[in-house]
């Protein structure tokens, strides 16, 4: 008898779990989630020019994807090229671009897509094909089927000229020895400038060293007037990225500086033990020799390069015993006695929008 009362202990025992699983949510991996209909694309023939590389030239859009949880489902694209799309590799070399949560489109810029087709290996100037399809993710991950699209990349121009900055943070006008500002796309010019405190604000904008041809202030303080009278200002003090295009005959000023940090710069303080780290000492910037220059009293310790007082952009070197300083990484300078040292650092940040920043830079640390 005991022997049928244990069997029927362990069939009331597996019909209880049984009931209980099934009175559980449902895991979505159990479920097939399908895309309701197709994607659609606003365009699917591009092409692709610099006249509009910053503007949105394909808007792809699709339908809600309903997983069995009610969390917010996030989208993203994938877009690759035929020939990588099946096989056990497939889709492996696509380049992804997050779209965001419960959004059901996501806008193309030119400059983005235009990447994507060459780095995908289509040939600037040359119609091909890549293909487009949507990723949906919740706690697993559904696609879309792809669509096609045509796309004629270009290859970006390469640009030559400079206009100059003559002004008051040279002591005076002297459009001879002005910063100048490089060319980074067609009529868009990019420089550097430090005003030092006590000199004006007030500058020009010249297409060549001499007074032939200039720009002074129009309606506003950031419209340009060719041969207006009234000075460009800047806000004050300090160093700043001077951006100018000629297309739209605005300008833009952004404050910018390259800055040590490091225990060597500044002693802990009660408050913040790593003060020397946490804020730099920002580099005024040399315009004649594109050079950014510091001269410090520093202490026993380390010291890097950081831009704008954030670790976003830093360089420290992966050999200090060169003058070669690396992006990102984490090395520092090692300075061993207390004392005044002049400090540089040149860097080629002509365009870092588009183009990011260098992998190296240079550097001089000399103690005085």
């Amino acid at each position: 008898m005991k022997k049928y009362i244990n069997k029927l202990f362990v069939l009331g025992t597996l019909l209880f779990l049984g009931a209980s699983c099934e009175s559980d949510a449902e895991l979505t991996t159990l479920k097939t989630v399908p895309f309701p209909s197709n994607i659609e694309a606003s365009s699917t023939t591009l092409v692709l020019n610099e006249e509009t590389e910053d503007q949105s030239v394909e808007l792809i859009s699709w339908p809600a994807v309903a997983f069995p949880v009610g969390t917010p489902v996030t989208y993203a694209l994938q877009i690759d090229i035929i020939p990588d799309i099946t096989g056990p590799k497939a889709w492996l070399k696509s380049k992804r671009i997050e779209a965001g949560e419960d959004v059901l489109s996501k806008a193309l810029i030119g400059r983005d897509l235009n990447k994507i087709a060459i780095d995908l290996g289509i040939l600037p100037n040359v119609a091909g094909k890549l293909v487009v399809r949507v990723e949906a993710s919740v706690d697993h991950k559904v696609y879309s089927d792809y669509i096609t699209l045509t796309v004629t990349p270009y290859e970006k121009s390469v640009v030559f000229g400079e206009i100059y900055m003559p002004g008051f943070y040279q002591g005076e006008f002297n459009v001879g020895t002005a910063a100048a500002l490089t060319a980074i796309s067609k009529g868009v010019y990019q420089g550097y400038v430090t005003l030092p405190a006590g000199n004006g604000t007030d500058f020009k904008l010249n297409t060549a060293r001499n007074w032939d041809q200039y720009y002074g202030a129009g309606n506003s303080n950031n419209d340009l007037k060719n041969g207006s009278e009234p000075n460009f200002h800047l806000p004050g003090a300090g160093s700043y990225q001077i951006k100018v295009n000629l297309n739209t005959l605005k300008w833009t000023s952004t404050p910018y500086a390259w800055g040590i940090a490091g225990d060597a710069t500044h002693a802990p303080t009660p408050e913040d033990k790593d003060y020397g780290w946490n804020n730099a000492i920002p580099m005024s910037y040399d315009h004649q020799t594109k050079t950014w220059k510091i001269t410090a009293n520093l202490l026993p310790g380390s010291v890097k390069f950081k831009l704008n007082n954030n670790w976003s952009v830093n360089y420290g070197p992966a050999d200090s015993s060169t003058n070669t300083v690396n992006l990102d990484n984490g090395g520092a300078y090692g300075i061993s006695e207390a004392g005044t040292y002049e400090i540089t650092f040149k860097i080629d940040e002509v365009d870092p929008v588009s183009n990011g920043y260098p992998a190296t830079a240079t550097c001089t640390i000399v103690k005085k």
